[in-house]
């Protein structure tokens, strides 16, 4: 599968648009992540536990709209964004959402 922010693929035509695909993550940080990155926030440094969190949540988010795209029989994704964001009461979960076009070229 194919993942591209453009609306194009070098060397490629798209012979079919199939249709916006999405994957969505929300995973929830738990009382000991959180307490680790106030720890960080209150002496600097870099949340190394929220960040692998989102890159873990971001990578998942891509496999399932990927998975999705392929149901639809697309072998590629353009326009591909994703979106993080902080739900819940606290903010103490994260969402990341992933959309595209469903394509086949």
């Amino acid at each position: 599968m194919i993942l591209t922010t453009t609306q194009t693929i070098d060397n490629y035509t798209i012979k079919e648009y199939k249709g916006i695909v999405f994957g969505e993550v929300i995973n929830g940080a738990d009382f000991l992540k959180d307490f680790s990155a106030s720890i960080t926030n209150f002496v600097g440094g870099r949340a190394g536990v929220y960040e692998k969190e989102i890159i873990n949540a971001r990578a998942n988010a891509l496999n399932e709209m990927s998975s999705r795209a392929s149901q639809m029989g697309a072998n590629a994704i353009v326009g591909v964004h994703v979106d993080v964001e902080t739900i819940g009461s606290g903010s103490t979960m994260i969402m990341v959402t992933a959309s595209g076009t469903a394509v086949v070229i």
